[in-house]
Protein backbone atom coordinates (compact mmCIF):
# COMPACT_ATOMS: atom_id res chain seq x y z
CA UNK A 1 0.00 0.00 0.00
CA UNK A 2 2.93 2.73 1.08
CA UNK A 3 4.80 1.64 -2.46
CA UNK A 4 1.56 2.03 -4.07
CA UNK A 5 1.18 5.78 -2.65
CA UNK A 6 4.74 6.51 -3.15
CA UNK A 7 4.48 5.59 -7.01
CA UNK A 8 1.17 7.59 -7.17
CA UNK A 9 2.93 10.40 -5.32
CA UNK A 10 5.73 10.71 -7.64
CA UNK A 11 3.47 10.17 -10.81
CA UNK A 12 1.83 13.11 -9.76
CA UNK A 13 4.56 15.29 -8.91
CA UNK A 14 6.29 14.82 -12.54
CA UNK A 15 3.39 15.14 -14.11
CA UNK A 16 3.01 18.87 -12.74
CA UNK A 17 6.55 19.24 -13.33
CA UNK A 18 5.87 18.69 -17.00
CA UNK A 19 2.93 20.45 -17.26
CA UNK A 20 4.12 23.71 -15.53
CA UNK A 21 7.49 23.02 -18.27
CA UNK A 22 5.12 22.70 -21.20
CA UNK A 23 3.14 25.18 -20.04
CA UNK A 24 6.48 27.49 -20.06
CA UNK A 25 7.43 26.68 -23.12
CA UNK A 26 4.43 27.08 -25.16
CA UNK A 27 4.99 30.38 -25.60
CA UNK A 28 8.60 30.69 -26.67
CA UNK A 29 7.93 28.02 -29.08
CA UNK A 30 4.47 29.69 -30.78
CA UNK A 31 6.34 32.82 -30.94
CA UNK A 32 9.53 30.65 -32.72
CA UNK A 33 6.80 29.24 -35.12
CA UNK A 34 5.35 32.57 -36.16
CA UNK A 35 9.43 33.83 -37.05
CA UNK A 36 9.25 31.03 -39.55
CA UNK A 37 6.01 31.42 -40.50
CA UNK A 38 6.40 32.23 -44.53
CA UNK A 39 2.55 33.23 -44.62
CA UNK A 40 3.59 36.21 -42.21
CA UNK A 41 -0.01 36.88 -40.73
CA UNK A 42 -1.37 35.94 -36.85
CA UNK A 43 -4.78 34.56 -38.51
CA UNK A 44 -3.15 31.75 -40.54
CA UNK A 45 -0.70 30.87 -37.59
CA UNK A 46 0.10 26.91 -37.00
CA UNK A 47 2.23 25.48 -34.05
CA UNK A 48 4.20 23.90 -37.40
CA UNK A 49 4.28 25.94 -40.31
CA UNK A 50 4.56 24.82 -43.54
CA UNK A 51 7.31 25.47 -46.07
CA UNK A 52 9.09 27.44 -42.91
CA UNK A 53 11.67 30.45 -44.01
CA UNK A 54 14.27 33.09 -42.49
CA UNK A 55 12.67 35.77 -44.57
CA UNK A 56 11.22 37.26 -41.47
CA UNK A 57 14.48 37.39 -40.18
CA UNK A 58 16.47 38.74 -42.91
CA UNK A 59 13.37 42.03 -43.25
CA UNK A 60 14.82 43.02 -40.09
CA UNK A 61 18.07 43.62 -41.90
CA UNK A 62 17.09 44.53 -45.03
CA UNK A 63 13.78 46.37 -44.76
CA UNK A 64 14.25 50.29 -44.62
CA UNK A 65 11.19 50.71 -42.62
CA UNK A 66 12.68 48.37 -39.97
CA UNK A 67 15.43 49.74 -38.55
CA UNK A 68 15.83 47.26 -36.23
CA UNK A 69 19.68 47.92 -35.64
CA UNK A 70 19.31 51.19 -34.93
CA UNK A 71 16.35 50.17 -32.33
CA UNK A 72 18.59 47.67 -30.43
CA UNK A 73 21.37 49.29 -30.08
CA UNK A 74 19.32 52.13 -28.49
CA UNK A 75 17.76 49.83 -26.30
CA UNK A 76 21.22 47.98 -25.31
CA UNK A 77 22.44 51.80 -24.65
CA UNK A 78 20.07 53.38 -22.76
CA UNK A 79 19.61 49.49 -20.58
CA UNK A 80 23.48 49.32 -20.15
CA UNK A 81 24.17 52.60 -18.75
CA UNK A 82 20.99 52.59 -16.90
CA UNK A 83 22.16 49.24 -15.30
CA UNK A 84 25.59 50.48 -14.62
CA UNK A 85 25.24 53.80 -13.39
CA UNK A 86 22.01 52.01 -10.39
CA UNK A 87 24.98 49.20 -9.26
CA UNK A 88 27.15 52.78 -9.04
CA UNK A 89 25.22 54.64 -7.39
CA UNK A 90 23.10 51.96 -5.13
CA UNK A 91 26.20 50.61 -3.94
CA UNK A 92 27.65 53.77 -2.86
CA UNK A 93 24.42 55.13 -1.06
CA UNK A 94 23.57 51.00 0.42
CA UNK A 95 27.50 51.10 1.81
CA UNK A 96 27.14 54.37 3.65
CA UNK A 97 23.33 53.52 5.29
CA UNK A 98 25.17 50.00 6.03
CA UNK A 99 28.54 51.12 7.96
CA UNK A 100 27.81 54.84 8.91
CA UNK A 101 25.73 56.42 11.40
CA UNK A 102 24.40 60.14 10.63
CA UNK A 103 21.75 62.45 11.10
CA UNK A 104 18.77 61.42 9.06
CA UNK A 105 19.85 58.18 8.12
CA UNK A 106 16.62 56.37 9.71
CA UNK A 107 14.50 59.12 7.62
CA UNK A 108 16.04 58.62 4.31
CA UNK A 109 15.84 54.63 5.01
CA UNK A 110 12.08 55.38 5.40
CA UNK A 111 11.69 57.63 2.48
CA UNK A 112 13.37 55.89 -0.21
CA UNK A 113 10.96 52.73 1.55
CA UNK A 114 8.21 55.18 1.36
CA UNK A 115 9.28 55.96 -2.82
CA UNK A 116 9.29 52.11 -3.42
CA UNK A 117 5.17 51.90 -2.78
CA UNK A 118 4.58 54.00 -5.67
CA UNK A 119 4.84 52.90 -9.11
CA UNK A 120 6.56 55.01 -11.37
CA UNK A 121 4.10 55.41 -13.58
CA UNK A 122 1.97 57.31 -11.50
CA UNK A 123 4.19 60.09 -12.15
CA UNK A 124 3.96 59.98 -15.48
CA UNK A 125 2.34 63.35 -16.96
CA UNK A 126 4.71 65.02 -13.62
CA UNK A 127 7.88 63.61 -15.45
CA UNK A 128 6.88 64.30 -18.83
CA UNK A 129 6.30 68.14 -17.27
CA UNK A 130 9.57 68.22 -15.96
CA UNK A 131 11.75 66.58 -19.22
CA UNK A 132 9.75 69.55 -20.76
CA UNK A 133 10.83 72.17 -18.50
CA UNK A 134 14.82 70.89 -18.71
CA UNK A 135 14.33 70.54 -21.90
CA UNK A 136 14.58 74.66 -21.94
CA UNK A 137 17.74 74.87 -20.04
CA UNK A 138 19.37 71.05 -20.63
CA UNK A 139 18.43 69.62 -24.52
CA UNK A 140 20.40 67.05 -23.90
CA UNK A 141 18.64 65.61 -20.86
CA UNK A 142 15.07 66.60 -21.92
CA UNK A 143 12.25 65.09 -24.40
CA UNK A 144 13.11 62.85 -26.76
CA UNK A 145 16.44 61.96 -25.47
CA UNK A 146 18.16 58.92 -24.30
CA UNK A 147 20.42 60.72 -21.19
CA UNK A 148 16.81 62.23 -20.45
CA UNK A 149 15.04 58.78 -20.46
CA UNK A 150 18.29 57.11 -18.27
CA UNK A 151 18.03 59.53 -15.41
CA UNK A 152 14.33 58.71 -15.19
CA UNK A 153 14.67 55.01 -15.23
CA UNK A 154 17.75 55.62 -12.55
CA UNK A 155 15.37 57.58 -10.42
CA UNK A 156 12.84 54.65 -10.53
CA UNK A 157 15.67 52.39 -9.29
CA UNK A 158 17.73 53.99 -6.71
CA UNK A 159 15.07 52.75 -3.50
CA UNK A 160 14.79 49.34 -3.68
CA UNK A 161 18.12 48.08 -4.93
CA UNK A 162 19.55 50.51 -2.52
CA UNK A 163 17.81 48.65 0.16
CA UNK A 164 18.62 45.43 -1.47
CA UNK A 165 22.28 46.38 -1.84
CA UNK A 166 22.04 47.52 2.09
CA UNK A 167 21.09 43.94 3.34
CA UNK A 168 23.63 42.02 1.51
CA UNK A 169 26.15 44.65 2.68
CA UNK A 170 25.38 43.96 6.46
CA UNK A 171 26.11 40.48 6.19
CA UNK A 172 29.83 41.68 5.64
CA UNK A 173 31.94 41.55 8.97
CA UNK A 174 33.23 44.91 9.40
CA UNK A 175 36.30 43.73 10.65
CA UNK A 176 37.76 43.25 7.40
CA UNK A 177 37.59 46.95 6.74
CA UNK A 178 38.27 47.75 10.02
CA UNK A 179 41.67 45.76 9.14
CA UNK A 180 42.10 47.41 6.21
CA UNK A 181 41.83 50.56 8.18
CA UNK A 182 44.42 49.82 10.58
CA UNK A 183 47.02 49.37 7.81
CA UNK A 184 46.04 53.06 6.44
CA UNK A 185 43.47 52.68 3.54
CA UNK A 186 40.60 55.29 3.84
CA UNK A 187 36.70 54.19 4.12
CA UNK A 188 36.55 55.11 0.66
CA UNK A 189 39.55 52.41 -0.39
CA UNK A 190 38.39 50.16 2.49
CA UNK A 191 35.14 49.60 0.19
CA UNK A 192 36.36 49.58 -3.61
CA UNK A 193 39.33 47.30 -2.19
CA UNK A 194 37.61 44.69 -0.04
CA UNK A 195 33.57 45.30 -0.27
CA UNK A 196 33.03 45.34 -3.79
CA UNK A 197 34.74 42.40 -4.64
CA UNK A 198 32.89 40.38 -1.77
CA UNK A 199 29.78 41.87 -2.82
CA UNK A 200 30.11 41.01 -6.60
CA UNK A 201 26.92 38.83 -6.56
CA UNK A 202 24.33 41.12 -5.10
CA UNK A 203 26.03 43.66 -7.92
CA UNK A 204 25.74 41.20 -10.12
CA UNK A 205 21.83 41.02 -9.57
CA UNK A 206 21.31 44.85 -9.90
CA UNK A 207 22.77 44.53 -13.15
CA UNK A 208 21.09 42.00 -14.67
CA UNK A 209 17.65 42.91 -12.78
CA UNK A 210 18.31 46.40 -14.13
CA UNK A 211 18.96 45.49 -17.62
CA UNK A 212 15.89 43.13 -18.33
CA UNK A 213 14.13 46.20 -16.57
CA UNK A 214 15.11 49.06 -18.68
CA UNK A 215 15.10 46.60 -21.76
CA UNK A 216 11.63 45.63 -21.94
CA UNK A 217 10.37 49.01 -20.04
CA UNK A 218 7.85 50.36 -22.90
CA UNK A 219 5.25 52.93 -21.29
CA UNK A 220 7.52 55.72 -19.85
CA UNK A 221 9.65 55.31 -23.43
CA UNK A 222 6.70 55.64 -25.73
CA UNK A 223 6.02 58.96 -23.62
CA UNK A 224 9.00 60.20 -23.81
CA UNK A 225 11.07 59.52 -27.05
CA UNK A 226 9.49 60.76 -30.31
CA UNK A 227 10.84 60.00 -33.86
CA UNK A 228 11.72 56.51 -35.33
CA UNK A 229 15.26 56.82 -34.47
CA UNK A 230 15.23 57.43 -31.12
CA UNK A 231 12.94 54.16 -29.85
CA UNK A 232 13.67 51.51 -28.07
CA UNK A 233 12.95 47.79 -29.43
CA UNK A 234 9.88 47.27 -27.49
CA UNK A 235 8.51 50.92 -28.86
CA UNK A 236 9.91 50.99 -32.11
CA UNK A 237 8.15 46.82 -32.59
CA UNK A 238 5.14 48.71 -31.37
CA UNK A 239 5.01 51.35 -33.60
CA UNK A 240 5.45 49.16 -36.72
CA UNK A 241 3.16 46.52 -35.93
CA UNK A 242 0.30 49.49 -34.65
CA UNK A 243 -1.45 49.18 -37.92
CA UNK A 244 -0.80 46.53 -39.44
CA UNK A 245 -0.55 44.34 -36.80
CA UNK A 246 -2.14 40.83 -38.48
CA UNK A 247 0.40 41.19 -41.33
CA UNK A 248 3.89 41.86 -39.31
CA UNK A 249 3.07 39.02 -36.87
CA UNK A 250 6.16 37.41 -38.35
CA UNK A 251 8.66 40.27 -38.40
CA UNK A 252 7.60 41.07 -35.05
CA UNK A 253 7.77 37.26 -33.92
CA UNK A 254 11.59 37.02 -35.22
CA UNK A 255 12.59 40.68 -33.30
CA UNK A 256 11.33 39.31 -30.22
CA UNK A 257 13.16 36.13 -30.60
CA UNK A 258 16.55 38.26 -31.64
CA UNK A 259 15.55 40.53 -28.40
CA UNK A 260 14.83 37.73 -25.89
CA UNK A 261 18.59 35.67 -27.08
CA UNK A 262 20.94 39.14 -25.92
CA UNK A 263 19.38 38.58 -22.34
CA UNK A 264 19.73 34.74 -22.29
CA UNK A 265 23.37 35.28 -23.20
CA UNK A 266 23.98 37.86 -20.41
CA UNK A 267 21.94 35.47 -17.76
CA UNK A 268 23.79 32.36 -18.66
CA UNK A 269 27.18 33.54 -17.81
CA UNK A 270 25.47 35.21 -14.53
CA UNK A 271 23.16 32.84 -13.02
CA UNK A 272 25.62 31.38 -10.29
CA UNK A 273 26.36 35.10 -8.95
CA UNK A 274 22.52 35.71 -9.04
CA UNK A 275 21.10 33.21 -7.09
CA UNK A 276 24.21 33.61 -4.37
CA UNK A 277 23.35 37.60 -4.53
CA UNK A 278 19.65 36.70 -4.08
CA UNK A 279 19.69 34.53 -1.22
CA UNK A 280 23.14 36.10 0.71
CA UNK A 281 21.50 38.82 2.00
CA UNK A 282 18.44 36.76 3.52
CA UNK A 283 19.84 36.19 6.81
CA UNK A 284 22.33 38.47 8.50
CA UNK A 285 25.16 37.21 10.31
Amino acid sequence: MYRRHGWLGLIVRHGLIWLAIAFALFPVVWIVSASINPTNSLQTQQLIPPNPTLAHYKTLFTDPNVPFLQWLLNTIKVSGITAIGTVILCAIGAYAFSRFRFTGRRTGLLGLLLVQMFPQMLAMVAIYLLLLAISEYLPAFGLNTHPGLIVVYLGGAMGFNTWFMKGYFDTIPRSLEESAMVDGATPFRAFVRIIIPLARPILAVVLIIQFITAYGEYILASILLRGTRMYTLSVGLRFFTQEAYSRRWGTFAAAAILGAILILLIFLPLQRMIISGLTGGAVKE
